[in-house]
């Protein structure tokens, strides 16, 4: 076989702990297998379903309408609610699939989708039924790995949390300096994950207003990690940012990916950016954060913050170019079934599982007297 005819999927992350998606959209299932987790952990099952349902899909008009429980069947890895040493497999069994709705999409790829590459890489042969493996079905399971990686990092005085920080035009506020436990709990009590309410409006208003013009609209999630220790991570390819990043790619939709001041320090001159080096409770710190908690690939002891930007959703109901795959020919495409409108809200606790997972993973590995 030749180098360019490999036709595995590459579904997994991770070094010491390794997590690995599996399933399609709307296959029976998907699941995630975890390997490398500690032994021992206690795992709050009725936390880590909370955890999930922030995700789910059908809860409000803001998201599609399909219905599913997401309640995760642990098939192994997990004793009497402890972690046992073996790898930790779960289930989560779909059952609203409406696979139909799909069926022009096998000979019209959508317009900004997978559909396409995915039938020239596997030669017409995916199961691109609701996006197949490409789609944001799968962050269900990413959700079970970063769940309970955030239990188990909470443990040890470190927390992740995340808000939508914008939707098309409509921004929020920032988070602080040094966002509290606190703080990320009442984001994720909120119905709409917002700082503020009134930028929360407005968001939802642009979402309503892209789902009445039978549109979709992109957004953007900051996230924050805080309690990490300082001199976590790699210079260079293995480095704090660099392990965050390849995998926050791996979430669907995902189209950039920025630390502390990002882009923005591009605008910058150094006085500006630099961030000064002082003294606090016996420990060395910095009095602001634009680096976002990593210099060289390595943790200073700030708070990680980063953002993420999603795409709009490419499955939309107005009339579309595309070809005809089995015709070689132009023709039109309209999308019909349910689909978000926006994904970015409901991405809001994919991104802290998979930073979670990240952070987690790079603990275990430099064994920084954390375990």
């Amino acid at each position: 076989m030749k180098p360019w005819e490999v036709t595995s999927v590459s579904s997994e992350f991770g070094s010491i702990l390794r997590v690995s998606v599996f399933g399609q959209s709307h296959g029976r299932a998907i699941g995630v297998n975890i390997d490398g987790l500690p032994a021992g952990e206690e795992i709050d099952l009725e936390e880590l379903q909370r955890f999930l349902d922030r995700r789910r899909p059908g809860r409000s008009p803001l998201s599609t309408a399909r219905k599913e429980a997401d309640v995760p069947e642990f098939l192994s890895g997990l004793e009497e609610g402890r972690t046992c040493g073996a790898p930790l497999c779960a289930v989560i069994w779909n059952s609203d699939q409406h696979s139909s709705d799909y069926a022009e999409l096998r000979d019209k790829p959508r317009p900004g989708h997978a559909d396409y590459t995915a039938w020239v890489k596997w030669k017409g042969r995916a199961d691109m039924r609701g996006g197949g493996h490409f789609s944001g079905r799968l962050t269900a399971p990413l959700c079970i790995a970063g769940g309970i990686a955030k239990q188990i990092l909470a443990r040890r005085g470190i927390y992740v949390g995340a808000h939508l920080s914008s939707v098309g035009y409509a921004q929020d506020m920032l988070f602080p300096p040094h966002p509290a436990k606190e703080l990320f709990d009442a984001l994720a009590a909120k119905p709409f994950p917002v700082l503020s309410d009134h930028a929360g409006e407005a968001m939802q208003a642009a979402i309503l207003a892209a789902k009445e013009s039978l549109d979709s609209v992109g957004g953007t999630v900051e996230c924050a990690a805080t309690g990490l220790p300082a001199g976590l991570g790699e210079p260079m390819f293995d480095g704090v940012e660099s392990r965050l990043a390849a995998a926050l790619f791996g979430i669907p939709a995902v189209k950039g990916v920025e630390f502390g001041e990002g882009f923005h320090a591009a605008r910058l001159r150094g006085s500006e950016n630099n961030d000064p080096f002082v003294m606090e409770e016996n420990r060395t710190c910095t009095e602001t954060n634009h680096a976002g908690g990593v210099l060289g690939g390595i943790t200073t002891g700030m708070p990680i913050v980063l953002r993420v930007a999603f795409k709009p959703t490419p499955s939309i109901g107005k009339l579309q170019k595309t070809v005809s795959l089995s015709a070689m020919e132009n023709t039109e495409l309209q999308i019909r079934g349910r689909h978000d409108p926006c994904i970015a809200h409901r991405a809001v606790p994919v991104v802290e599982a998979v930073t979670a997972a990240v952070l987690l993973d790079l603990l275990l590995e430099g064994n920084h007297g954390t375990f």
